[in-house]
């Protein structure tokens, strides 16, 4: 277990560093907002959802109805469904384990599952366990910047401009790790050609489903050609 922990501690420290900055943001916000650290604690060990907790601040305010904000969360969060699509043997092998997988799958415990890979001395078990914690550890450090930003907050002023950065660098960061480690690009070229052009067609606000429906479709149209292209490459 020692062993398991110790290799998603190292694979999660950028996640750490992004995590922290950020939820320091959201418990900021949310104190801005009139709610205090008992609300960033509970929303993002239960809600934990990034960018829809960001929004959820609006709807508490606001108070929107049940359905305005079941529908808010289905457009921000529908992105996970394609994530999951990925990892259903991995998480349903997982046993007991397998339900918290599924609800802790956030952009950058995805992306370093997907990137991570088996070390030679690792058995099933250790290597099952690493990806329980690689998700936790992420979890936790969530709800602590968050806890920590809603703190701060009661107690000193704080401007939050350009925070949020601190997320597009992680994922910069983790998009060039996978690109230098696999040599067949063209999954990556796939997401970055649909991404663009659903940006200049739909806009910033409303571009990030369109490109990961093209994409899902285009790459089980063409798998046998990029496994092809794969296996040339290995």
């Amino acid at each position: 277990m020692k062993k398991a922990a110790g290799f998603a501690l190292i694979k999660t420290i950028p996640v750490f560093l992004g995590y922290i900055f950020l939820g320091i943001a959201f418990g900021l916000l949310l104190q801005k907002a009139g709610l205090g650290a008992g609300w960033a604690f509970l929303i993002s060990l239960f809600v934990y959802a990034g960018s829809m907790q960001f929004a959820l601040i609006g709807i508490l305010t606001e108070r929107l109805s049940f359905a305005a904000t079941a529908i808010i969360t289905l457009l921000i969060n529908s992105r996970h469904a394609f994530y999951g699509l990925t990892f259903i043997e991995r998480f349903r092998k997982m046993k007991a384990a397998g339900p918290y997988m599924i609800f802790s799958l956030t952009d950058e415990t995805y992306s370093i599952l997907c990137s991570a890979k088996k070390p030679d001395n690792f058995t099933d078990r250790e290597w099952k366990l690493s990806s329980l914690f690689i998700s936790l550890f992420n979890h936790c450090y969530w709800v602590a910047g968050s806890l920590a930003g809603a703190l701060i907050g009661q107690f000193l002023p704080f401007d939050t401009t350009g925070i949020d950065f601190a997320m597009t660098a992680l994922f910069i960061v983790i998009c060039v790790n996978q690109w230098r480690e696999t040599r067949c690009h063209l999954p990556a070229k796939t997401g970055f050609f649909c991404g663009m052009l659903c940006l200049a067609l739909f806009g910033p606000s409303g571009f990030i489903l369109p490109p990961l429906i093209a994409v899902s479709a285009l790459l089980l149209i063409f798998r046998h050609t990029i496994q092809r292209n794969m296996d040339d490459f290995s």
